[in-house]
């Protein structure tokens, strides 16, 4: 692809690093920039260097937060002795908008996969497992993608805490082997949650 400015190249460049986008998608996003008056991307530019600079991550269950404390562990109406184990804040985001989930969340930052350099020491699993361990939660619920690295993961967990006397399950089986769980619809999603059975039938059905 040939340009007629390294300015415009540059730009298409650093659009092109981002997840999912080519180098067309990134030229077509970058001329609408083109089009758009200065403070737009002014704007822009500003919100994503604050996002950067100020974005926080709650200090109970490790999402995304512009606070200390994330608005779903603040709030006194969510069930904080059940705890929901995901990936990411993409999953957060999944679960909430089915509405069907009225407890906590647990951010483990990613999956156990010795293939890419990531163990169990790279992800949040020991606050969680010290959250376990206060007593206050009755209920773990992994809702890892159902992938072997989110297997893994789940049967990783488990081992660490099955002699605790605390319940263990998976979201139902509503959601493909191998899908991953942001891309599941709200419906199918929010009926895995409900429907979801004990962990160790899961380990049965493998």
């Amino acid at each position: 692809m040939e340009f007629s400015s390294k300015l415009l190249e540059q730009a298409v460049n650093r659009m092109a690093q981002f997840p999912g986008i080519g180098k067309r998608t990134a030229l077509r996003l970058v001329l609408h920039l083109l089009k758009q008056p200065v403070s737009h991307t002014q704007k822009l530019a500003n919100s994503l260097l604050q996002m950067r600079e100020q974005i926080n991550f709650c200090k109970n269950c490790h999402n995304i937060s512009d606070t200390e404390v994330c608005e779903i562990c603040a709030n006194p109406s969510r069930n904080n002795t059940i705890i929901c184990v995901v990936e990411d804040i993409r999953d957060v985001m999944a679960i909430e908008a089915t509405g069907q989930f009225s407890g906590h969340y647990h951010v483990l930052g990613g999956k156990i996969s010795p293939m890419d350099g990531i163990g169990p020491g790279e992800l949040t699993i020991k606050p969680l497992l010290e959250k376990v361990k206060s007593g206050v939660v009755t209920e773990l619920i992994f809702a890892l993608s159902s992938t072997m690295e989110g297997d893994t993961t789940n049967f990783y967990i488990f081992k660490q805490i099955e002699n605790l006397p605390i319940i263990t399950s998976t979201i139902a089986r509503g959601i493909a082997v191998g899908d991953e769980l942001e891309y599941a619809d709200e419906i199918t999603l929010g009926r895995s949650i409900v429907n979801r059975v004990p962990f160790e039938s899961s380990l049965k059905s493998q």
